[in-house]
C-alpha cells in the first residue's frame, strides 16, 4: 500500500462523536512510552502527523486520521503508568473501553509492545481483555533497532509462551518494527491493505 494522503480529522473523548463514515478503522494502542506516535508517523511517512513527546501519556483523546480517503488510523491513549492524575486516567481508560466495546467500524486493533522488555503483565492483561471481548487484533513489537535479533526472537518466544500458558491456542499475528529504520512498514501496510480489500469486496462494514 502506498500512503497518498494522511489527514487529521478529529480528537474527542466520546465514542458517539467519532466519525460517522462507514470506513474501516485500525486502532493503535500500547503502554504510554511504547513509541506509538513515532510508529504512526513512520507508517504514514509524515513525521508531524502524530505528536511525539518525551513525556509518556501525551495522547489523552481518541484521535482519528483519515488515510488515503478510505480508512481511519485511530491513535488511542496509552495504558500504564502515564504521569496524569488518577481521575484523568480513569476518564480516558473509560473511553478506551467504550471505543473497543462499542465502535462498529473497528476492524482491527494493534497492540504495541516494546520488544526490549520481557513479557509485561499489563500488556498480557490488555491482550486478554481484547480476546475476552472478541476484538480482532495483532501485536506490533516496537523499537527493534535497540536490541539484537537473538533477543528479539527470545522476547517474542516469551510472549508466545505466556499466552499459550493463559489458554491462547496460538500466538496472535505479530509484526516486528522499528520507527527509526522503517522496519516492518511494508508488511504492516500490506496487512491493512489486504483487510481493506476483503471488507470493500464483501461490503461487510
Amino acid at each position: 500500500m502506498k500512503i497518498n494522503s494522511a489527514e487529521f480529522i478529529i480528537s474527542n473523548s466520546d465514542v458517539s462523536k467519532c466519525p460517522l463514515e462507514r470506513l474501516p478503522e485500525y486502532a493503535f494502542i500500547g503502554r504510554s512510552n511504547v513509541g506509538k506516535s513515532s510508529l504512526i508517523n513512520m507508517l504514514t511517512n509524515n513525521k508531524n502527523l502524530a505528536k511525539t513527546s518525551g513525556k509518556p501519556g501525551k495522547t489523552q483523546l481518541i484521535n482519528h486520521f483519515k488515510i488515503n480517503l478510505n480508512w481511519f488510523l485511530v491513535d488511542l491513549p496509552g495504558y500504564g503508568y502515564a504521569r496524569v492524575s488518577k481521575k484523568t486516567k480513569e476518564v480516558f481508560q473509560k473511553f478506551i473501553t467504550d471505543y473497543f466495546e462499542k465502535r462498529e467500524q473497528l476492524v482491527c486493533a494493534f497492540v504495541l509492545i516494546d520488544i526490549r522488555l520481557e513479557a509485561q503483565k499489563i500488556d498480557l492483561e490488555f491482550i486478554n481483555y481484547l480476546g475476552e471481548i472478541e476484538v480482532p487484533f495483532c501485536i506490533i513489537f516496537t523499537k527493534a533497532d535497540k536490541i539484537s535479533k537473538t533477543k528479539i526472537d527470545s522476547h517474542v518466544a516469551a510472549y508466545r509462551k505466556a499466552l499459550l500458558a493463559n489458554n491462547w491456542e496460538e500466538m496472535p499475528q505479530y509484526f516486528v518494527t522499528s520507527s527509526l529504520e522503517a522496519t516492518g512498514r511494508e508488511k504492516l501496510l500490506e496487512f491493512i491493505d489486504g483487510v481493506n480489500e476483503e471488507i470493500f469486496r464483501s461490503g461487510n462494514l
